[in-house]
């Protein structure tokens, strides 16, 4: 989105790691710095580990679907994650056992949106958030999509219906103008 606005400089930040760890911290404790700057640690991560997500947390009432790699994941309200200050290393937002695998999405939700679910054999599964049971921060969550044999799910997104409206904006075929005949 070029030009649009993430933060207003007063909401959360929050980061997830692939071991299903969740720090969440005020976006005011990151200093303003300049382009070629380092930066400052978000999170403390073990070896092997990596930052999977990262979502600006502007509204209480929203929830976090979180999603494992072999399909389990669950809703859980904005309200169960703590704010500590950043650079930890945050606390359980999904447990990523043998069961569940590794932590590959996070997205901000509402009870009335939809999210996709795309896996890497190429199976999408689109499903209302209401029909995801909430659940706390530290349990494993239920069935979100079932994968194949050695497959996996790559992505989790929060599916926007003005996406849709502009696709049909965009998919109305031009006026074709027929050459005359002279």
């Amino acid at each position: 989105l070029i030009g649009a606005q993430l933060t207003s400089g007063s909401h959360d930040v929050m980061l997830f790691s692939d071991d299903g760890k969740a720090a969440r911290f005020s976006e005011q404790d990151v200093r303003a710095m300049g382009r070629t700057a380092r930066g400052v640690r978000g999170m403390n991560l073990d070896p092997g580990q990596q930052v999977i997500a990262m979502l600006v947390a502007k509204d209480e009432d929203l929830s976090v679907l979180t999603a494992t790699e072999n399909g389990y994941g669950k809703r859980t309200s904005l309200e169960e994650y703590p704010r500590y200050s950043r650079g930890t290393k945050g606390v359980i937002a999904i447990q990523c056992s043998e069961r569940n695998g590794p932590l590959v999405g996070a997205v901000l939700v509402d009870d009335s949106d939809e999210i996709m679910l795309i896996t890497n054999t190429g199976v999408l599964v689109r499903t209302r958030v209401e029909e995801i049971r909430a659940m706390g921060r530290a349990t494993q969550g239920v069935t979100l999509i079932n994968v194949d044999e050695g497959g996996r799910l790559s992505g989790v997104y929060r599916v926007l219906e003005q996406d849709v409206d502009d696709m049909d904006d965009e998919s109305e075929p031009a006026e074709s103008q027929a050459d005359e005949p002279d």
